[in-house]
């Protein structure tokens, strides 16, 4: 059973309240924060520099296989990326998760293991949320230790000769991939509750192929 969720105490996943974790985010140099009263959206361009990524974009081809749903809806090419979990004990990723947590202020006993996509040419994921759906399937497998997702941060690792953006379709934004840009976004309201206006879009990459890694933290440690 899962321990109700408090917005009015919670940590939103990150060690600190809500309110302090946007305000911490939004004073880190070079953050922009995109003005919107309906996502909590923050840019950070230039977050990792370029031989960081490539050495990134090669711990995702060591392990990648096709990505999965955690609720199919029948639709064969809704998610057709690959997918690569990052060696958590080696040093490259011991000091990415170092390097986001001390950017964003989310603790990592809060955060999943980092992974890797890949797109090659035609590939996308179609518009979905982070957060797993409480009226899903596989809710209570996926939700039951650490609680729901609560913060997304994304990073582009490369940039495809053409298309491969993020758009939210909400907020009218698309953000272009530019290596080593960073993405960390609030996956619920102010109030705590989920928010459907977080629905993004990883559009079909038309040329070249494109990388990203993302870590996902939770309302509770995570614990599998």
């Amino acid at each position: 059973m899962m321990e109700p969720f408090d917005a009015m105490s919670a940590n939103y996943g990150s060690g600190l309240p809500a309110d302090a974790m946007v305000t911490w985010l939004a004073a880190q140099p070079g953050v922009q924060r995109v003005p919107s009263a309906k996502v909590t959206l923050f840019i950070r361009r230039n977050f990792l520099d370029a031989a960081t990524c490539t050495a990134l974009c090669a711990s995702v081809d060591a392990t990648r296989r096709p990505s999965t749903l955690s609720d199919t809806n029948g639709d064969a090419s809704f998610r057709t990326s690959e997918t690569g979990e990052l060696d958590p004990l080696d040093p490259l990723t011991i000091d990415l998760n170092a390097r986001i947590s001390a950017l964003t202020g989310l603790d990592p006993i809060y955060g999943e293991p980092i992974q890797g996509q890949r797109y090659a040419v035609g590939q996308e994921f179609k518009q979905h949320t982070d957060y797993f759906e409480p009226s899903g399937v596989d809710y209570d497998r996926f939700c039951t230790v650490a609680g729901n997702r609560t913060w997304t941060v994304m990073i582009y690792l490369n940039e495809p000769e053409a298309g491969g953006a993020t758009r939210f379709k909400a907020i009218d934004k698309i953000v272009q991939p530019e290596t080593g840009k960073l993405l960390a976004w609030n996956n619920r309201r102010p109030d705590g509750t989920l928010n459907p206006a977080t629905l993004h879009h990883g559009m079909k990459v038309r040329a070249g192929t494109k990388y990203v890694i993302t870590k996902w933290f939770r309302e509770r440690r995570w614990g599998w």
